[in-house]
């Protein structure tokens, strides 16, 4: 389902193109989406100018997808809160209880489960491209 005008920030982007924080940077790029890569380590993933932080992208973001294990996607539920994001995909393996009950506490929507699905794409689909 394509989405006009939508915003996504991808925290744990990767420039590797067999890592899901890849594959969803590129999946969400093709459906329209304005996609931020967040990655300290990285300048540039597939052509976005890449974030040290959330904070560091200018303007709103309206969805977060996480791609970080759990004692990092801990420690970026404050900024996430902070930039008003309305939406927060927590993907396989970034979520533990404590995780979760801090994003409630924070008052978040969280939806556990897999991002890239969510853009109606399946990861198989750019995996080796």
């Amino acid at each position: 389902m394509k989405m006009e005008n939508k915003t996504i920030a991808v925290i744990g982007a990767s420039a590797n193109r067999e890592k899901y924080g890849n594959i969803a940077v590129r999946a969400y790029k093709d459906q329209g989406y304005t996609v931020y890569p967040v990655n300290p380590r990285e300048q540039t993933i597939e052509d976005l100018p890449c974030y040290p932080s959330l904070l560091a992208i200018p303007g709103p973001v309206e969805t977060v997808s996480v791609y970080l294990p759990p004692r990092y996607t801990l420690k970026a539920l404050d900024d996430i809160a902070a930039k008003g994001v309305k939406t927060v995909f927590l993907n396989p393996g970034t979520e533990s209880e404590v995780v979760l009950r801090r994003a409630e506490e924070l008052g978040l929507h969280v939806v556990q489960a897999c991002s890239v699905l969510a853009a109606g794409k399946t990861p198989g689909a750019y995996r080796n491209i």
